[in-house]
């Protein structure tokens, strides 16, 4: 910290207008807000931004909000705190702060805050307004306060802008990995097979792989603590491909026992989601200590016609993503029937072929495999590198000499602790 700055409690540097907040449930909100334009409705704010919209305002101007429950007080990688401006209501679950300083400096010094002692709770922390009032905060003159926001946001919309940059490149290349499986099943990435042969035709899957519902009864089992897992959809990581054992509901080992003839897992075997999010295949382990649950469908490529790579980017596939959609039932959650799992039109060519389109197939998506790693690794320093501005800024350590040179030549320039004492006697003075 610098020598002109000083630390102050939050109580002193802002003041805590939380009487300007009232919580109205949404069902009255909508009731309230039912046959009125857009144009008659004010923002509704609670702990981490708008929830909605209300017919009325109770606060009129530039605050910050932080949230008094229902924040993520723990995860450096969210802000706890944001600003609101104009004619607004905010509810029981954010405090309402106004500095006396600049408002967009606590905003940001808000959200470097380690909120450890601050809260307390266990599944949903709460920040009393007493544990509030207490927040160490760090005060710098006020043009060194305004040029600190001014370097912040200057950076943030650099760092934004390769954010944005990243991002579209990684939407750029599952565009490509789509384009990929596509070619790769109308054939243009074995046309020397082509040439060769014309054996390609369109059949059902089934002629390539066993279909199974591994729950046909549709009946969730009663949980059983010491149990085995009962893998669905939700078990499924969409990154990795992996099964969350260690989340997973568990049953009694009576419905493995059940259901061990009905179907044994083999090398290859892939399962797909046939409620919600449906269509996504991931393949399955072997070991046979979990069964799995209604709401999939398990695919058993038959392996002296079908490879099962093959069958796996087939289903990933544009083309059959397509059929999907066409047979999902428009109901809450899209879903279909194992019937339609059994039907989908495929197309069938030789092993050999197969192994070759899988080949081709992986030699393109292991590049853009490679490439996502690399993106995602600069989204994470990314994060790091936001998070390190704002560390810097307020170590007093962000603006260049020159910058500081400039500072106190403001007009308003003066050490942070005869800023606080002239605030203090305005105070006094209303």
């Amino acid at each position: 910290m610098r020598e002109d700055w000083i630390e102050i409690e939050l109580k002193d540097a802002c003041g805590i207008h939380d009487n300007l907040r009232k919580p109205i449930n949404s069902s009255e909100r909508n009731k309230r807000i039912q046959g009125k334009q857009k144009s008659e409705l004010y923002p509704y704010y609670g702990a981490t931004g708008q929830v909605g919209y209300i017919d009325d305002y109770l606060t009129d101007g530039e605050y910050v909000l932080i949230g008094e429950d229902g924040a993520p007080f723990l995860d450096y990688t969210k802000n706890v705190a944001y600003l609101i401006n104009g004619k607004t209501w905010v509810n029981n679950h954010a405090h309402i702060l106004r500095s006396y300083f600049n408002n967009r400096f606590l905003l940001y010094y808000l959200n470097t805050v380690n909120f450890n002692g601050f809260v307390s709770g266990t599944t949903r922390l709460k920040l009393t307004q007493a544990s509030l009032k207490k927040i160490p905060i760090k005060l710098a003159p006020l043009s060194e306060q305004r040029a600190i926001v001014a370097k912040i946001e200057q950076l943030f919309s650099e760092l934004d802008n390769g954010i944005a940059n990243l991002k579209a490149a990684k939407d750029k290349l599952e565009i490509y990995r789509q384009a990929v499986l596509k070619k790769a099943f109308e054939g243009e990435l074995t046309k020397e097979w082509r040439e060769k042969s014309k054996n390609w035709e369109v059949g059902s899957l089934e002629r390539l792989a066993n279909i199974i519902d591994p729950q046909p009864s549709h009946r969730t089992p009663p949980k059983s603590d010491d149990g085995v897992p009962y893998i669905g959809v939700a078990d499924f990581d969409k990154v990795s491909g992996k099964i969350n054992f260690e989340s997973a509901r568990k049953v009694g080992k009576y419905v493995l026992e059940e259901h061990i003839e009905r179907y044994r897992l083999n090398e290859g075997d892939f399962v797909i989601g046939k409620i919600g999010t449906i269509g996504k295949p991931f393949f399955v382990p072997v070991r046979r200590f979990y069964t799995l649950s209604a709401n999939v469908v398990l695919i058993q490529p038959i392996k002296k016609i079908a490879d099962s790579k093959y069958l796996f980017y087939l289903v990933l596939s544009p083309i059959i993503e397509e059929q999907f959609k066409k047979g999902s039932k428009a109901t809450t959650q899209a879903a279909f029937g194992i019937k339609k799992v059994r039907l989908l039109n495929i197309p069938i060519c030789s092993m050999e072929e197969q192994v070759s389109i899988v080949q081709e197939i992986e030699s393109r998506l292991s590049v853009c495999d490679n490439i996502i790693v690399d993106i995602d690794e600069g989204l994470e320093k990314a994060e790091a590198l936001r998070q390190s501005i704002l560390k810097q800024a307020f170590e007093g350590k962000l603006l260049s000499e020159t910058e500081l040179q400039a500072c106190r030549k403001e007009s308003d320039w003066e050490p942070a602790e005869k800023l606080l004492s002239r605030i203090e006697l305005e105070k006094e003075k209303l």
